[in-house]
């Protein structure tokens, strides 16, 4: 006998917060073209579309059963075309779908930042389904799916390391397989800096983005309807909101230290920085705690920015490897620190943060592995960079056909 009983209010709240997950994706669209050139603004908003176009058709197709149905500690059971092996719960089948569909798309999306204004069209739509279809689905089966990483009791509550780390692993490796964009760097290594053509696009998607978290992490209670629900949520609301402050004005003051004035494009990563690596313990720890992990982000964000474009020569026009990348791994790392329960500045001992150790460098390993092996593929195959005439006058006219600004 079928003793499950849907509630209809967490229904209508995980919904809610799906619609809020949905709106991040105009909050990315704008951060990446805002913060790159005018003539490849079209070639920006084409890629998010598809990311999300191709996240939806594919992780229902495939992705979905590789990452929630039985199968093995590694990877769930293939139901080609078929979510109906997934219960009701509290909330619809459905709802769940929805839900984790655009967790998928965001995963996807973060990778688009990093590969701009280089990259040909059809070579990233294919990264975009392998990513939603492969990459994305196996490893959030292991924390997320019953895997082997949700049997050590790794924590990841909203997707520090599922989301965001899978995502700049993989915008890393596509960086490193395209190379930098013609005139970022001098013969002598320098690095030339190449500014957005917006940065009040940009400005605008972060506030979208902050806006589209309290979907990404309240929404991962999954119920609304209890007291211990209702607590819940505002709990996570209210981490979730400090370490974005705290990320952007840990930014704010670094960067008035070091280059002379506070930067208005680094205090955007600064915020998102701190939305990232609270998203994986927001529900465990404290509002205080948040505060710390928001700053930490903030800070390494911007360090993170610094050496991978004046050390290492990788080229991320976003700073999307340091933004979703780097804190995503410290977040995943700080739930072993400051869990009020199991944490090791609570007397929780090092088990905790062991296992988020375990857990975050598995999923690096594998996403930045995968990533690269299929960027080199294509690389090497079907090409994965446009010609130097192509980048040097825009992506939009040769890739689609048409600008984004046409006065």
């Amino acid at each position: 006998m079928n003793t499950i009983s849907i509630n209809g209010l967490d229904t209508v709240w995980v919904l809610l917060a799906a619609m809020l997950v949905f709106f991040m994706q105009p909050g990315f669209a704008l951060v990446e073209a805002g913060f790159t050139r005018s003539k490849n603004t079209a070639n920006i908003l084409m890629k998010n579309f598809v990311d999300f176009m191709a996240g939806t058709l594919f992780f229902w197709m495939i992705g979905f059963s590789l990452m929630h149905a039985d199968g093995n500690s590694f990877i769930g059971k293939l139901h080609l075309f078929d979510y109906s092996f997934y219960p009701d719960t509290n909330i619809p089948k459905e709802c769940t779908l929805a839900f984790q569909t655009m967790f998928c798309a965001t995963a996807a999306t973060i990778v688009s930042g990093a590969m701009a204004e280089r990259t040909k069209f059809s070579s990233y739509i294919i990264i975009s389904i392998l990513v939603s279809v492969l990459i994305y689905p196996i490893e959030g089966h292991w924390a997320w799916g019953g895997g082997w990483l949700a049997g050590l009791g790794f924590h990841d509550f909203a997707g520090s390391a599922v989301v965001h780390s899978c995502g700049g692993a993989i915008a890393l490796a596509g960086a490193i397989i395209l190379g930098p964009r013609i005139g970022k760097y001098t013969k002598s290594g320098k690095s030339i800096a190449i500014p957005g053509h917006n940065l009040a696009l940009g400005a605008l998607g972060v506030f979208i983005l902050w806006f589209g978290w309290f979907g990404f992490n309240p929404g991962s209670q999954l119920a609304a309807s209890t007291p211990d629900d209702a607590r819940a949520i505002s709990s996570v609301f209210c981490t979730t909101n400090m370490a974005a402050a705290t990320g952007g004005l840990a930014t704010l003051f670094v960067t008035w230290l070091i280059f002379g004035k506070p930067s208005l494009s680094l205090v955007c990563n600064g915020i998102l920085a701190g939305l990232v690596g609270i998203t994986a313990g927001c529900d465990v720890v404290s509002i205080g705690g948040a505060d710390i992990i928001g700053a930490v982000c903030g800070l390494a964000m911007t360090l993170s920015v610094y050496a991978l474009d004046h050390y290492l020569h990788i080229d991320d026009p976003v700073g999307a490897v340091s933004v979703h990348g780097v804190c995503g791994i410290l977040g995943t790392l700080f739930v072993g620190l400051f869990d009020k329960s199991d944490g090791l500045f609570y007397g929780g001992g090092v088990h905790l943060l062991g296992v988020q150790a375990l857990g975050i460098t598995s999923i690096v390993a594998w996403s930045f592995g995968l990533g690269f092996l299929i960027m080199f593929i294509l690389h090497k195959t079907v090409g994965i960079r446009v010609g130097a005439r192509v980048e040097e006058e825009g992506l939009d006219i040769y890739e689609h056909g048409e600008t984004a600004y046409n006065n």
